[in-house]
């Protein structure tokens, strides 16, 4: 048994709750035989230290034991399943373009606003480089106590990226003992195989304690040819190869009309593989009466990987003048011309194939991300609960990519030119084409952190109502990123796009402060304030005024306006220019490829992004019917200089009508020159989206059991981003935005056994480019947990048990539809065992 003195429980109580309003049960419990001062923890969303749990920001928290029971595999999992999300965020059914990193997207606003913490302090950014978002890859779920999503803006408390709101992940600590965990599951399908094996240890000493965790986990890959919902993908470029928009006959020599297009889909996964292996601890130690030292590390390897068709090559060929063979050049044969295979105007021909012959596109990463932080904490005053806290947090992340079976365009271009006969003569490539056009794309990245904050908080003063409380803290951070392209695509002679390299760094330093004043024994208010003074676009102040009222002992009113503001990223200020094939129209029909090459650029001179943010609502526990409460919360987001690109489109229509700044803004030359089409990021989006969040909580005892039920609901009532409305829409490039999202859940138990049954509604929606009606979704789940002894459970269940399929979506991503929004997997079983010793 730790023995600590009144002083040090009041540190340990703050420090144990962290930030969680779901352990304000185990807290009270810890400080019953203290002093009334020892029951204050602070709550998602403020650095004050406070006895009531309920604040004028709303905040969902999930914890182990549901994550545990509703078979979540990964921290996006558990985030993207809940109502508040939207958009699309990337994930395990992202393969074309995520780089194996996964997300979270909090109102559909983007994954960059939305700031990830790890208990209470920020997580550094990752992924394959210079990246402007967390990736939630680095965190085991083995590791996690509970999950905490703070739903309005909070950049007055916590700074910049806090714009659409904050998730908390707050990890297991004050543990003691063993524990040993082994998750798995598949889908019916017999593939889709996932396991996760974690083991916790934990000891206390006299003077605090230590917990350390392992885990490891794989996921395996899904092939979208695997399921029969999965519509035939077709695709121009073809094994076979076309010349000018022919193709040959191999075995009759004559050229004439493609006759088929490839299908694409039987080399692509709608779930990429996955493997990770972590190690976590936590540790706190009373240095004395007065001071704790506290701490937690984290170190993450993830090893992943995606497949697509093989690389496909689009190449435009010299055709030699006057048909007389030259050495770069090539000519055309009587059967080409007799097919109809001719030269444009300049002299060049169009060639796609699609390389099937030197194998699939296999994009493999391997990411290391170490984070670190450490922390002393110590009372000023005992009686009015004042304390301090000095922490420092490091976090490094480095990754390796790799493109397998790349194509080297500028060889390619050599090979064909050399031995055309054998390039267009229908035949399968030989081993010495393969080796002289194929090599492996390699890059790396990396993103680096250091964060020095220190905080006083407590009580100021007493008013007749009541204490004021307050924080007053100081923040310094330093933020870095790199990202370097293969030399084969920074020199432009790849097939994919050309791609500058990534680097570059800022500073920044901050004040803030936050005050909570009783005005009466029901009017509370809430005050922050934080100024922020970056190296690179200046500064910026934001602040928060939120209200709470007692209306009655059942009801409590709430309300909270703020501003907020996101920083540029790194790769938006110091992003090396990149390449983009986007499919346009071009007016002076210079252009006939429908994909022009468009070079996207970064801008060191970008401001950040503003916002204002508003929640209204209510928090009712009825005394007449026990065990029940509802919230109901109105909210709206507003974001101004959103950090985005011009509409491409829009820029050459408008060129071409006479507007000489459109003309010069994207870089189009004379006569529709688009040799250097340019799309710079600029401070021209805005966002304006608003709903309604509705939850009803209510636990019971009837038939000999006991009950609990838990609904929530987000009616989306606008998303309108950049001039376009997205309300209640879906689409490939930005995801799904449905008015209607619902998760029921339904538990019952007895002694040492529960059954749970819960269920997820996405309502119906329209093809945003199409206008096609997309059909609701409701998916059922069923679970189980058994007791055999304290110290052993057993834990089975079925997701989307009526093996529902995807909705098909015409201007989806993947597959027909949009993975990211829909289960793609079907029916997949789990089950789990977890033994304490």
């Amino acid at each position: 048994m730790i023995k600590k003195s009144k002083i040090s429980n009041s540190i340990n109580v703050a420090l144990l709750a962290s930030v969680s309003a779901a352990s304000a049960v185990s807290v009270s419990a810890y400080a019953e035989e203290e002093s009334a001062n020892v029951e204050r923890i602070a709550v998602t969303g403020s650095r004050i230290q406070r006895q009531d749990m309920e604040t004028a920001s709303p905040v969902t928290v999930i914890d182990a034991g549901a994550i545990r029971a509703e078979g979540y595999n990964s921290v996006d999992e558990i985030l993207q399943s809940q109502p508040a999300m939207a958009g699309m965020a990337v994930g395990s059914t992202t393969n074309n373009g995520a780089d194996g990193v996964a997300q979270v997207d909090l109102r559909g606003m983007g994954s960059n606003r939305t700031l990830v913490l790890l208990n209470g302090r920020r997580m550094v950014n990752s992924g394959s480089g210079a990246d402007s978002a967390v990736d939630l890859n680095t965190i085991p779920v083995a590791m996690i106590a509970r999950v905490e999503i703070l739903k309005d803006g909070a950049s007055a408390v916590y700074g910049s990226d806090a714009i659409a709101g904050v998730v908390n992940i707050i990890t297991k600590k004050d543990f003691e003992g063993f524990q040993f965990d082994v998750n798995g599951g598949a889908t019916s399908e017999g593939d889709g195989e996932n396991i996760e094996l974690s083991g916790l240890y934990g000891f206390n000493t006299d003077r605090g304690n230590f917990t350390f965790g392992l885990a490891y986990s794989e996921r395996k890959g899904v092939m979208q040819g695997d399921r029969d919902w999965v519509e035939q993908g077709e695709s121009s470029f073809i094994p076979e190869g076309t010349l000018g928009g022919k193709q040959i006959n191999p075995e009759t020599g004559e050229w004439g009309d493609r006759e088929y297009g490839y299908d694409y889909t039987q080399d692509s996964w709608l779930q990429t593989p996955n493997k990770r292996y972590s190690f976590f601890a936590n540790g706190m130690h009373e240095l004395n009466n007065d001071m704790i030292l506290s701490g937690d590390v984290l170190y993450t390897k993830r090893k992943s990987k995606q497949m697509m068709a093989a690389q496909p090559a689009n190449l435009d060929l010299k055709v030699c003048e006057n048909n007389i063979k030259q050495d770069d050049c090539i000519t055309l044969d009587q059967a080409m011309i007799d097919g109809g295979v001719a030269a444009d105007e300049e002299g060049m021909i169009n060639y796609r194939k699609r390389m099937n012959d030197v194998g699939n596109r296999v994009y493999e990463q391997e990411t290391d991300t170490f984070r670190i932080s450490a922390g002393l904490a110590g009372v000023i005053d005992v009686n009015t609960g004042m304390d301090w806290d000095l922490s420092y947090t490091y976090g490094k992340n480095e990754a390796d990519t790799w493109v397998h079976n790349s194509i080297h365009q500028g060889n390619m271009e050599k090979s064909i030119y050399a031995n055309q006969d054998a390039w267009f003569g229908g035949d399968p490539m030989s081993q010495e084409m393969i080796d002289a056009v194929s090599y492996t794309e390699q890059t790396n990245g990396g993103n680096e952190q250091h964060v020095v904050a220190g905080v006083i908080s407590g009580e100021a003063f007493d008013l007749e109502a009541g204490a004021v409380a307050f924080a007053i803290g100081a923040e310094y951070r330093h933020e870095s990123g790199y990202y370097n392209p293969d030399p084969v695509i920074v020199a432009g002679e790849g097939t994919a796009a050309q791609q500058d390299p990534t680097d570059g760094s800022f500073d920044v330093f901050s004040v803030y402060q936050e005050v909570s004043v009783p005005f009466t024994d029901k009017l509370t208010g809430e005050f922050a304030l934080r100024y922020d003074d970056y190296s690179t676009f200046g500064s910026a102040a934001t602040w928060k005024i939120g209200l709470t009222y007692e209306a009655t002992g059942d009801l409590m009113l709430r309300t909270v306006a703020a501003t907020g503001f996101r920083a540029p990223s790194v790769s938006e200020l110091y992003g090396g220019n990149s390449g983009s094939y986007d499919y346009l129209t071009d007016p002076w029909n210079n252009e006939q490829d429908p994909q022009i090459l468009v070079n996207y650029t970064s801008d060191e001179d970008l401001d950040a992004e503003t916002s204002e943010s508003f929640t209204a609502g209510l928090v009712y526990s009825p005394s007449y019917i026990e065990g029940m409460s509802l919230t109901l919360d109105w909210w709206r987001f507003k974001i101004d200089g959103a950090i985005a690109r011009l509409d491409v489109q829009a820029g050459l229509d408008n060129c071409f009508a006479g507007d000489a700044s459109a003309c010069d803004t994207f870089n189009i030359g004379a006569n529709g020159d688009l040799s250097d089409l340019t799309n710079p990021l600029t401070n021209v989006g805005y966002q304006d989206t608003s709903g309604i969040d509705f939850n009803l909580a209510y636990t019971f005892e009837g038939l000999g059991l006991d009950w609990k039920i838990n609904n929530d609901l987000t009616y989306l009532l606008n998303f309108e981003q950049d001039g376009v409305d997205y309300t209640g829409t879906i689409g490939g490039m930005y995801g799904g935005y449905a008015e209607y999202k619902n998760n029921f859940n339904l538990t019952a138990s007895r002694g040492d056994w529960s059954v749970m049954y819960s269920n997820r509604y996405i309502g119906e929606m329209n093809d945003v480019n199409t206008g096609e009606d997309i059909s609701s979704v409701l998916y059922h789940n069923i679970s189980g947990v058994y007791h055999f002894t304290d110290g052993f459970s057993a834990n089975v269940g079925v997701k989307n048990l009526t093996n529902e399929e995807p909705v098909s979506v015409t201007s989806g991503n993947e597959a027909g539809t949009v993975p990211e929004v829909y289960d793609t997997l079907g029916r997949q079983i789990y089950a789990g065992i977890s033994m304490k010793f």
